[in-house]
């Protein structure tokens, strides 16, 4: 677990005692004697929580906060206080203290307090560096990613590009492979040039090879001219044979010849037209398999697969969905709305779900917590059941990819989450009775359901509030 840099302020040596001795062991812990000693100390990027009394002489701890967010506004300010002082520590909280402390406490409540300040405050900087990263990683036309195996990727693109030869890109669905070839043309010889995506599972067998390779008029009923073919369409540029591998045999046999000899035939046609078409090729399915199986034609699989790229999944490169979310905001926000962000519990939860359907799916659902949070901040009540509810599993990949703190975050607001929907249950959304049962007071536990995205009246058995 990374060290957190505490700053602890107190005017009683024997509360600053006992903050240092309940924080110093997994922390880099600062003493200031007074509010006035904390002014001295402070400086950006110097600390990255501060835990302060609320009553001091001279500088007290609202003044304290009002400072530390002009200073360093990403740090975490956390108050204690007295019962008495509640009300003014819950206002200091709409002012940016991230949360406050009653006199007695537990010293697990002040560590638990200070472990999810600092996640906060990592967040916060992830989300500070989003527009650099993506102004990096969006050279390479609309590809966004910063991971290893997209810089990778990126490497493998710009090779692809300075040569010509066949290129077949391989990925699960929604991945993003037509963006890898768009890009892969972009950065070649070729840019100037058309670009005609082909999706060969979509068109109509009948009408394939027409489409492909062009007829001439009278080839068949309703061919009342002569039409170019999508090869001839991209003399010069380059074409995108998506889902290849639901082309049909017949197709394969002719596809193979126009690859070998750079040249199509229109149906009906009895001459051969020389075509300049750089070919890439694209498909989630397992294409070897298919070769080894005679459901595609081993020529026409060497014949593609010169130069063999593979998107990865984005459970592969979970690091990227900051800066995903960042460029799906910008894509779906509308003009005269407010800039949005993710909340921290939003984004954990977007970067410990599975993705099975990828980037694509990640994008869809973006754009409808955009909708729902009514185009202001994303928090976790705005994401799909199937995020929420599940985003603590993952897979193992995905979770390889976080710190033992990490995971074990995930794992508790999990199963919080999934505690405080057993108890709302049992109770039926009274929470009154549901705060008695859990042993915390009423409005503690209206925080955790508000944090957690339940509402209390999806469990009242009359619908009423």
């Amino acid at each position: 677990m990374t060290r957190g840099r505490i700053l602890v302020v107190d005017d009683k040596p024997t509360m600053r005692r006992l903050l240092h001795d309940i924080l110093c062991d997994e922390h880099e812990v600062t003493e200031a004697r007074d509010g006035r000693h904390a002014l001295a100390l402070l400086a950006p990027g110097r600390f990255d929580v501060v835990v302060s009394d609320i009553r001091m002489p001279e500088v007290d701890g609202y003044a304290l906060l009002a400072e530390v967010q002009r200073v360093d506004p990403e740090v975490g300010v956390i108050l204690i206080t007295a019962y008495a002082s509640v009300p003014l520590a819950v206002q200091a909280m709409k002012e940016g203290a991230y949360h406050y402390l009653k006199k007695p406490f537990e010293p697990d409540e002040l560590t638990v307090l200070v472990a999810r300040a600092l996640e906060r405050k990592r967040l916060a900087e992830r989300a500070r560096d989003l527009e650099r990263e993506l102004t990096h990683a969006t050279r390479l036309h609309k590809l966004v990613g910063a991971s290893e195996p997209m810089r990778e990727l990126f490497g493998l693109i710009e090779r692809a590009a300075k040569s010509d030869v066949a290129v077949c890109i391989t990925g699960e669905s929604g991945t993003g492979k037509e963006l890898v070839a768009r890009a892969i043309h972009a950065s070649s010889a070729r840019a100037q040039r058309a670009f005609v995506a082909v999706n060969c599972g979509a068109l109509p067998e009948n009408l394939i090879e027409s489409e492909l390779f062009g007829h001439v008029r009278g080839a068949f009923t309703g061919a009342l001219t002569d039409k170019r073919g999508l090869f001839e369409e991209a003399a010069g540029g380059t074409i995108f044979l998506d889902e290849i591998g639901e082309l049909p045999l017949p197709l394969q046999v002719k596809l193979t010849r126009v690859l070998q000899e750079n040249a199509v035939r229109r149906v009906g046609d009895t001459r051969e037209r020389a075509v300049d078409a750089r070919v890439i090729s694209a498909t989630n399915v397992d294409l070897e398999r298919a070769r080894d199986e005679g459901r595609f034609r081993e020529d026409l699989y060497y014949r593609l697969h010169i130069f063999a790229l593979r998107v990865p999944p984005l459970r592969d490169r979970i690091d990227d969905v900051p800066t995903l979310c960042a460029h799906f905001l910008r894509r779906h926000q509308r003009d005269d709305a407010e800039a949005s962000g993710v909340s921290p519990a939003a984004l954990t939860a977007l970067m410990t779900y599975d993705w099975p359907g990828n980037v694509r799916q990640l994008e869809n659902t973006v754009e409808r917590a955009l909708a729902v949070a009514g185009g202001g901040r994303i928090d976790v009540e705005h994401l799909p059941p199937e995020v929420r509810d599940h985003a603590g599993s993952g897979s193992s990949a995905m979770r390889s990819h976080l710190t033992h703190k990490e995971f074990v975050d995930v794992a508790r607001e999990r199963a919080s989450r999934q505690y405080l929907t057993d108890l709302m249950r049992r109770f039926e959304g009274n929470v009154t009775h549901a705060a008695r049962q859990a042993g915390i007071e009423r409005e503690s536990l209206h925080r955790l359901l508000k944090r957690h995205g339940i509402q209390a009246a999806d469990f009242k058995k009359d619908g009423s509030r």
